[in-house]
């Protein structure tokens, strides 16, 4: 008997998703919410798009916007602006949400920190975001790779702002984050993801209060480094638990709150609850300030990266107006 179009369709998605997902493969198929209509994005066609993606293939790097399948890559990567991925495309952890590859990663390449660092010249950028995924099968969580990356792109771009998306480093030794604050990042943000009562389904090889005491160790040990952090929302959290994780992110120190859309990569993916109209969004934005963050971007696209440059502008004029302001005050 020949299989039909559609079980073929469905044995090569299952196939990839296997590639990629493998503890997701026997996961229920969830039902796939339809998007509205503020939520839908043209298919990318600029020439900067194209020389983006060129140069990043030249240079044999990878991108977060890729390997997580962002929504923005388009609207990005037009501007040639784009968020390098370190240490591999294979991650340790398992998140629900993600949809980075997970398995068994291979041994960090020693070149990656001078390619990223060469991409980031010819890209142009002012501003660049690194991120990474998870290895939780180094002693040190990937913290030197992190420091020599960034360490290298202050050299190469003496002009160029760093901003670093690290893991928890929950199993790394303990000198991690002192090793990655050494190098010296402008930003150091780390994303919460979600509220803890979701935690163990949808972050199950993370702890939100060790999660938490990274951000705040970050300050104790360099007051001066801008921190941020990212939320999630459509994973069916409370109103009241959002305000929570403000409030714990404000004890913390943490200067810039990021909250956007989830979005579900794949059937086999956390599903979503429900998606969180623009009004919703800008209401979120209103309380975060009024809670005393120095910079907070709230809308569906909200990204950790997107508009990183602009924000850090941003980010930059807001901290002056504060120091300002207390001086007044005196």
């Amino acid at each position: 008997m020949k299989a039909t179009s559609n079980n073929k369709n469905e044995m090569n998605f299952l196939s990839a998703h296997k590639k990629r997902h493998p503890e997701k493969i026997n996961n229920a198929d969830s039902r796939v919410l339809r998007k509205p209509s503020w939520l839908k994005v043209r298919a990318p066609t600029s020439a900067g798009f194209f020389e983006t993606k060129q140069i990043i293939k030249d240079n044999h790097v990878f991108t977060v916007c890729e390997e997580a399948s962002c929504p923005n890559i388009g609207s990005c990567w037009s501007k040639k602006h784009a968020t390098f991925m370190i240490m591999g495309e294979i991650c340790t952890r398992a998140c629900a949400f993600c949809n980075v590859t997970t398995g068994k990663p291979v041994e960090l390449d020693l070149f990656e920190p001078a390619r990223v660092a060469n991409a980031v010249l010819r890209l142009g950028l002012k501003h660049v975001v690194i991120t990474s995924v998870d290895r939780d099968d180094l002693e040190d969580g990937g913290a030197n790779h992190f420091s020599k990356t960034v360490s290298l792109i202050h050299m190469k771009c003496p002009g160029t702002s760093v901003e670093i998306l690290t893991p928890d480093f929950l199993r790394a030794n303990n000198d991690a984050l002192r090793v990655v604050l050494d190098s010296k990042p402008d930003v150091f943000n780390h994303n919460l993801e979600t509220v803890p009562r979701l935690y163990q389904e949808v972050r199950p090889g993370s702890r939100y209060y060790a999660s938490l005491k990274l951000l705040d160790r970050v300050k104790e040990l360099e007051p001066g480094t801008f921190t941020k952090s990212g939320l999630m929302v459509g994973l069916g959290e409370q109103h009241k638990e959002i305000l929570q994780v403000m409030d714990d992110l404000r004890t913390a120190n943490v200067d810039f709150l990021t909250i956007g859309q989830y979005l579900q990569p794949t059937k086999k993916h956390y599903p979503i609850d429900r998606f969180f109209s623009l009004e919703e969004f800008e209401k979120l934005k209103r309380i975060a300030y009024g809670k005393g963050f120095l910079m907070v971007s709230s809308s569906p696209f909200t990204r950790s990266s997107f508009h990183a440059d602009e924000d850090y502008q941003k980010l930059l004029e807001n901290q002056k107006v504060k120091t300002l302001t207390e001086i007044a005050d005196r």
